[in-house]
């Protein structure tokens, strides 16, 4: 399987996923759908789908799990980018979804993904004790320990100069914990044993992290055009970066680092690595 073969079985999932019924009835889900089918690389549904692979899972049975955490994804955005969080007027290319429905319908697009979610983790065909703990490891990501802590400690950082340590525990909470959780779901779907799960989530919490230090990278260096939305916003608002820390050349220091981290995490607990320690390393130079 290459990148664009999972990329083109996700998009085909969620693309069928939600079903808008005609005139105003229809307005949540279009507006659903509009974020959901707005592009994007679909990072998170390809670790899970690429982790179940390496241990011998059901792709078909799992790719509804992968799928899950997309939608879970997806809201996370609508709801970063609301006027009370980042107020953002666009996102990969495209107007954000509260400048195009409003902020109420907006609100609960993002909402209405989440359970959306994990309605459709929960209809996967997979064993019933596999399903419980993916269902788990989803709901730990987002809620108050994972995701959503992250998001609330970013708010209280606001206005404030943070030290690295501070820093990384927001975005191992903010990114790390879905991408962590993508790589679990994945190997959990297909049986992994605990030792298995642990490299899993170690190895996601490293790209995560890596992954957020390009993404600041690129807030300065990339264009709104690369971007999909307005460069030099991090600056403007005077947020805490790890370009503000570190500078271009020891960020791209850590990314290496990170990535070489998780790699090694990877290959000393799982066979056939090539396809995800080529992704990883893509993920490095990434301009998008």
């Amino acid at each position: 399987m290459t990148l664009q073969d999972y990329q083109a079985r996700v998009n085909a999932y969620l693309a069928a996923s939600i079903q808008v019924p005609e005139g105003e009835k229809g307005a949540l889900a279009d507006a659903m759908q509009y974020s959901l089918m707005a592009g994007g690389k679909r990072i998170r549904p390809v670790l899970a789908l690429e982790f179940s692979r390496m241990l011998g899972g059901d792709m078909e049975a799992t790719l509804p799990i992968a799928c899950a955490i997309e939608m879970l994804h997806t809201y996370s955005l609508i709801h970063d980018d609301l006027p009370c969080m980042d107020n953002d007027d666009l996102r990969r290319g495209k107007p954000t979804n509260h400048v195009v429905y409003g902020e109420c319908t907006a609100t609960l697009a993002g909402d209405a993904l989440q359970s959306l979610a994990f309605s459709v983790l929960l209809s996967a065909p997979v064993e019933a004790e596999r399903k419980v703990r993916c269902a788990s490891i989803l709901a730990e990501a987002a809620g108050y320990q994972g995701m959503c802590y992250g998001q609330h400690l970013d708010m209280l950082g606001e206005g404030r100069t943070l030290s690295a340590e501070e820093l990384t525990e927001i975005n191992n909470h903010k990114t790390g914990a879905l991408l962590s959780a993508s790589c679990m779901l994945g190997a959990s779907a297909a049986g992994a044993t605990q030792a298995q799960l642990d490299a899993s989530a170690q190895f996601g919490l490293l790209l995560g992290l890596a992954f957020q230090i390009r993404d600041d990278m690129l807030d300065v260096l990339s264009s709104d055009a690369q971007l999909g939305k307005p460069v030099g916003s991090d600056a403007e608002e005077h947020k805490n970066t790890y370009m503000a820390l570190y500078g271009a050349e020891k960020c791209a220091k850590e990314i290496r680092a990170l990535t070489e981290r998780a790699i090694s995490i990877l290959q000393a607990n799982f066979s056939d690595t090539v396809f995800l320690t080529e992704l990883a390393r893509s993920l490095e130079t990434r301009n998008h």
